[in-house]
């Protein structure tokens, strides 16, 4: 539905009227930049010239915009079990390990801290876990616990 006076689209979102306004995506040929120009109404989006807000070229190319999906946590967690989702993941190969490592820690979207982030680094880098784990003592907390120990009776 649009609003007769503006040309803007309006939508009943729990209960209440909100008005859409366009967000389009260009590519700047003349700065090499990627922009968003927010339109008032689609007819502007429509009939209007867009600038770069940047260096106010006009050479663009329209782009399709980034979707953002909302998903349950219960559903990541599902993705990241599936082993599908990582088919080169060797457990052998330390840039591997780094890899599902950063990936888990996107997927959580928490900030691990730094200790984390170089253990990640230095794994994408090469650097055997065992190696990481000599260098830095206090990783793992108190104990002579390393990777792969068992410090706890279940």
């Amino acid at each position: 539905m649009s609003c007769p006076q503006t040309g803007n689209r309006i939508v009943k979102v729990r209960e209440k009227w909100e008005v859409i306004m366009p967000i389009y995506e260009y590519f700047c040929h003349e700065c090499q930049r990627r922009i968003s120009i927010y339109w008032r109404t689609f007819t502007q989006a429509r009939e209007a010239e867009p600038a770069c807000p940047h260096c106010q070229g006009t050479r663009l190319t329209r782009l399709m915009s980034r979707v953002l999906v909302v998903r349950s946590e219960e559903s990541r967690l599902d993705d990241l079990a599936d082993p599908a989702s990582l088919p080169d993941f060797d457990e052998n190969d330390p840039q591997s390990l780094g890899r599902w490592m950063r990936k888990m820690s996107d997927e959580a979207g928490e900030d691990l801290g730094p200790e984390f982030d170089e253990v990640v680094g230095r794994l994408e880098s090469g650097e055997s876990p065992e190696d990481i784990e000599k260098s830095m003592p206090d990783l793992m907390g108190e104990g002579d616990e390393g990777f792969g120990s068992e410090p706890y009776d279940f």
